[in-house]
């Protein structure tokens, strides 16, 4: 079993694996919730520990233990497995009834854009609408939202999952981000198809197993570019859009460009093409 994706340790496992996984204790995780705009899920229960993903605000975390002020457990969304900060948890509120649906937007204090600024929140990120004035929308734990800037629950905000990764041109490369202020190869893939109502797996080789495969002579807008530990999406047959570390940023690229770029890095030539 992927440990990415499982909630189990030697020592400790989630109890709805008792008897498919081997470890000492079992245990029923508690759900919590992302309290801030976006939570680190660590490869250890330290601040610098590296960053494995990002969770949005309003998603889901189960919590099977708690060690340094980091709680152990797992996403609900792509069921990535790893350590959040206790204090960017929250327990476990109403539903969700909207999302965000566009790159990125304030929550103010007072149903008022002149009010203080409670936070910034990225595309994706869940929000319980607990009240309403005018064109604003509060949301429980957060504040005041331009209305137009959210979507119910369950009704895909865009079409054109390229669109969407073009929105986050420029953005800065984040190793293991999922956020509209910087963000990796995959989470870009992630956040993109997401925009389109499509539930996808968080890493590059995850991704590369969910698709099916398709010829290269066959790719069009929206298709997928695998390298070795690299994923892009084509903007047409010949350009491709991408997070990535050679530009540090949400790029624009040729895709021969990148091929050659790429292969004379070390890494190699395209390992396959995919669709959604």
């Amino acid at each position: 079993m992927d440990p990415r994706l499982t909630l189990a340790r030697p020592d400790l496992a989630d109890a709805a694996l008792q008897g498919v996984v081997a470890a000492e204790r079992y245990d029923a995780p508690k759900a919590w919730q992302v309290a801030v705009p976006a939570a680190a899920l660590r490869k250890a229960p330290a601040a610098n520990a590296e960053q494995w993903t990002q969770l949005l605000f309003g998603e889901r975390f189960a919590v099977l233990d708690v060690k340094d002020g980091f709680a152990w457990g797992q996403g609900a969304r792509d069921g990535y497995v790893g350590w959040v900060a206790q204090a960017d948890l929250a327990p476990l509120g109403e539903p969700a009834t909207h999302q965000v649906a566009v790159l990125r937007t304030y929550a103010f204090s007072e149903p008022n854009i002149k009010s203080r600024p409670e936070g910034l929140y990225s595309l994706g990120a869940l929000v319980t609408v607990e009240a309403r004035e005018g064109r604003f929308a509060k949301g429980a734990g957060t504040g005041w939202f331009i209305e137009a800037h959210l979507a119910p629950i369950g009704l895909a905000s865009a079409v054109d999952a390229a669109k969407v990764a073009l929105g986050f041109l420029g953005a800065p490369y984040q190793w293991g981000g999922r956020e509209s202020l910087g963000l990796d190869c995959s989470g870009l893939v992630q956040q993109a198809l997401a925009a389109t109502g499509q539930a996808v797996p968080r890493d590059t080789d995850m991704q590369f197993s969910f698709f099916p495969a398709i010829d290269e002579a066959e790719r069009r807008r929206g298709d997928l570019v695998f390298w070795k530990g690299h994923v892009a999406i084509l903007l047409d047959r010949d350009t491709i859009v991408h997070a990535n570390a050679h530009h540090m940023a949400v790029a624009i690229e040729p895709l021969a460009q990148a091929i050659a770029r790429i292969d004379a890095a070390g890494v190699g030539q395209p390992t396959g093409w995919r669709r959604p």
